[in-house]
Formats: structure tokens, sequence, C-alpha cells
């Protein structure tokens, strides 16, 4: 093989992704909590990214790197004007010296210009009414009171018990770490030597103390102990069956049916689980009565003691559209702006690049400040541009989901949108990512506007999937649950209402949407 250095004209096709397409994606992208956090970073990392009056020319401020000027006469007359702000910015601009002796009137001739001076930063608004004050004040405590309360959790809750407990620092440390190890549903699943770690250092580390690690072992033992003994009742135990045992012996044995809770627990928990309610009543001699009751009786204890705690709060979620209906009867979306303010590109540093008396090494990073500002800024409008055109479109497409309800949802694939829109059917799918639409019906997801197709009878006309899961729940509601309807009969009910779709699509929308096998759902 021989190496050598040479020319050669060769013809490619690459696909490069300018800087703006890069920010412009990942903008479209952003949530508007996010977009909010990403413009108050850039306000605090760009000196020329300032917050603007909202003025149009605050929207698509000038690159002073790359003015261009129609006319030669208009860009003198600005140039010139300009400088004659800068002149008189630089003629009142003196040092203050005061003296003991004489009135310093002319040292505070600042002062009585400060209106005129900074008129773009004074407040000559009226003075309020009473009236607007007060309106004012009710709708900031409004937003007071709609704060979510911050909900209590498991452990918390837990570890506020132990004020009840005579406890030594030991104990209680040994305490709150089984509380902070218990499962998402209140279980401690775990037997307390692996939680400890002994079973790991048995067979690794022969030199540890066995003595140590046996009072390890029954200070937990007793810690454990502690904590079923705290409410919820059940929090610590194994799981589901030993949860509902310790209700049961926590009720008195003079409620009636409380022996045979315990024996339908402890011994068939799996046959209730799958309505085996006949073998049941094989096995133990009650009746299929008797036992219905005891299963009534069963449905209000608590098999998790967590359920009544959140791991964490729920997130808060902000629309990024909002849905409005004109007097027209049409309707029209809009793109929220939230706490996004109007951005603007600094006219101090604007002159500072104009100035040829400028350092060379701070023009040029103006210069790049100013590149990314204005990246910044183009590609706010065009996730709002392109935001509220998805939306609109989706909006266009199911009508009837906001004229009569969910049931009237049509087909729609991102591709349709893509195709009404002009866009590439990834740019819809970025628009729509985790945002959020405000609806006269309610807040909806825009995702959740997109659903699958199932051909009807006939094959001439497609209906939306979540058409048929609601035809689906309706049949198993209306069923005779002493003969439920099995999944062939599912098939058969659905294909006269003119839906026609295989077994294997009831199975998969009636699990996901939790409704149990016709043997669960039968009632003896």
């Amino acid at each position: 093989m021989r190496f050598s250095f040479g020319q050669e004209l060769r013809q490619e096709q690459k696909q490069v992704l300018s800087q703006r397409m890069i920010q412009s994606m990942e903008i479209l992208q952003l949530t508007l909590q996010q977009l909010e956090e990403r413009v108050e970073l850039e306000l605090e990392d760009n000196p020329l990214l300032e917050i603007g009056d909202g003025r149009p020319e605050d929207a698509t401020p000038d690159s002073p790197g790359d003015i261009e000027w129609s006319d030669p006469e208009e860009k003198e007359a600005a140039r010139e004007a300009e400088e004659e702000r800068i002149d008189a910015f630089a003629e009142h601009e003196h040092e203050i010296d005061v003296h003991d002796s004489g009135d310093n009137r002319d040292d505070f001739r600042i002062a009585e210009e400060f209106s005129s001076l900074y008129a773009d930063t004074i407040d000559e608004a009226p003075a309020r009414s009473q009236n607007w004050l007060e309106e004012a004040a009710g709708r900031h405590g409004e937003m007071i009171a709609a704060i979510p309360t911050r909900e209590e959790t498991l452990p918390e809750y837990l570890i506020d018990q132990l004020s009840w407990f005579d406890l030594d620092r030991s104990l209680r440390a040994m305490i709150e770490r089984i509380v902070y190890n218990l499962d998402r549903h209140g279980f401690f699943t775990e037997s307390l030597e692996e939680f400890l770690g002994l079973e790991h250092d048995s067979k690794h580390d022969p030199q540890r103390d066995p003595r140590q690690a046996e009072e390890e072992l029954h200070l937990a033992r007793k810690a454990l102990e502690i904590v079923r003994r705290l409410d919820p009742v059940g929090v610590g135990c194994p799981g589901v069956r030993e949860c509902l045992l310790m209700q049961i012996d926590n009720v008195d044995n003079t409620v009636p049916l409380a022996e045979e809770l315990r024996i339908l627990v402890s011994e068939h928990f799996e046959d209730i689980r799958h309505n085996r309610l006949p073998h049941i009543a094989k096995q133990t001699g009650f009746s299929l009565a008797r036992i219905q009751e005891a299963i009534k009786r069963l449905r209000y204890l608590n098999p998790y003691p967590a359920a009544g705690f959140r791991e964490s709060g729920a997130p808060t979620v902000t629309p990024d559209v909002v849905l409005e209906k004109t007097e027209e009867g049409d309707y029209v979306v809009h793109v929220e702006n939230g706490r996004i303010p109007p951005l603007r590109i600094s006219a101090y540093y604007r002159d500072m690049l104009k100035n040829k008396g400028t350092d060379q090494s701070a023009r040029e990073y103006i210069r790049q400040k100013n590149g990314s500002a204005q990246l910044l800024i183009d590609a706010i409008l065009h996730r709002k541009s392109t935001l509220r055109k998805v939306a609109q479109a989706i909006v266009d497409h199911q009508t009837a989901f906001f004229e009569t309800g969910p049931e009237a949802i049509k087909p729609l694939k991102m591709q349709q949108i893509a195709d009404a829109v002009g866009v590439h059917v990834t740019t819809v799918s970025r628009t729509c990512d985790e945002k959020w639409m405000q609806t006269p019906l309610g807040l909806f997801p825009l995702k959740r506007f997109f659903t699958g197709s199932v051909s009807a009878t006939g094959g001439e006309e497609e209906l939306a999937s979540d058409v048929v899961r609601s035809k689906l729940r309706e049949i198993v509601e209306k069923e005779d649950k002493k003969a439920p309807l099995s999944d062939e009969d599912l098939v058969r009910a659905l294909e006269s209402a003119g839906i026609k779709i295989a077994r294997r699509t009831v199975v998969k929308y009636r699990q996901a949407m939790n409704i149990p096998s016709s043997r669960v759902r039968r009632t003896w």
C-alpha cells in the first residue's frame, strides 16, 4: 500500500444541521415550564439579552454586527441619532460633589431631570383606585389559596408516631432505617439478615464478630416489631396476606365472620383472587352466601398501608395551549407565554459594537453573545408558531371531540397533521411531546388526540380505538354477572355493534382497561 499526498474532486451528499436548527429543535421540544427556566438561565448568562417592554421591535431585535440598511441616508441618519443620544446621556453624567456650604443645586440637577432621562424605567401610570387594589389583592389571595398543600409521606407519618415510645438512640435509628426501606406499598419484604447484610458478611467476612452481628439482628427484630405496631395497621408486614391478617386480628372477635375472614385469608387467599368460590365452599364447608358476605367485609380492609400516602406530590401541569370557542362557534388556539417576558437585545451593547473604538476582544465577545441571543429569540418565535399551527390542525380534525365528548374522537395519525401543516412528522412529535391543552372539556395532553383506528364492519369506515374501548366497557357493564361474557362472546357482541376485531385485540383492550376475565367477573 502506497501513501501519498494529492488532490481529488469528489461529489457527495451530506446532511448538516446548523446551530440555528439544533437550538430550534431543542426549544420546540421544551414544555412551557422548561422554557421559562431556559429563558431565566439565558437572561443570567447572556448580558446582551434583556427583558423588553412588549413593543413590536422587541420581538425581532436587530443584530448589531449584521444590520442591513436599504437606504444609505437612512443608515447615516440612524447612526447620527444614536450618537446624539449617547452624547446626551454623557452630557448629563457628572460627578456629584456635596459641600457643606451652599445649596448644591447644580450638583443635584440630575435628580430634577431624572424623569426625562429615564422615562423608560419610570412607571408614570395614574394612581390605582381602591377597587383596583382590592381586586388585585383578591386575585393574589386566590393564587395563594390555589397552591396545593404538601401531602405528608408515609415515612414522615410513621416517624412522627415514635414520640409515643421511650426509645434510645440506637433503637430509634434502626426504626428510621427500616421505615425508609419500606416499599411503595408500605411492606418490608426483605429478611432482616438481608437487610443488615449479614448473609453476605458471613460468607465473605468470616472475621466479623458473631456476637456483634447477633446484637444487631436482635435490635432490628425489636425495631421491626415497633414499626408493625404503628398506624396504619399492617405497615411493615411482608405482604398483602399478612397485612390483612393483622387487620383482622385487630378487629374485635365479636364482629360477625371474623373467624371466617381469618380462614379465607390464611388458607384460600389465591382462591379468592381467582373467584373460585365453589372450591372454597367445598374445602371449608361454608355456604356460598356466607363466603360472599365474608368477602364483602374483606373489601373494607386496606391491603396496602401506603395507599393513603403519596410517594411524591403530583406534578403541576401548565397548559402550553389554550382552546377557546368564539361567538361564531369556531375553535381557536392560543399559545400561552406563561412567565416568559418579551426579549430583546441590549441597545447599550449594540452601540458598543458599532463604536469603532471598542476593544477588539470585547467586540468579538459581544458578537458571540449577540448571535446566541438572536438564536434564542428566533427559536422561541418558531416554537410558538409551530405549536399554534400543529394544535390548530389537531383541533380542526377533532372538532367533534370538543362538541360531543371523548366518544366522538376520530382516528388521527401524526403524519396527517404533518401533511396538513407542511412539516416533517418528527417535528409534530417534538411539538406534541409533553405539551398540554386547556379546553372547555378539561386539560388534555396533545398526544391524547392521536389514536389508532379499527375497521368497522364492511371496512367502509374506521373507528378510533378509544371508541372501541368505550364500547367494550359498556358491553361488560351491561352483561349478566351470573353468566359473564367470554372473550369470544365479546367479539360477537362488538361485531353486532358494527365493530369487527380479533379476539386477541379484545383481550389486549380488556387487560389495558383492567377488566378481569369472565371467571373473575362472575357472581355466584
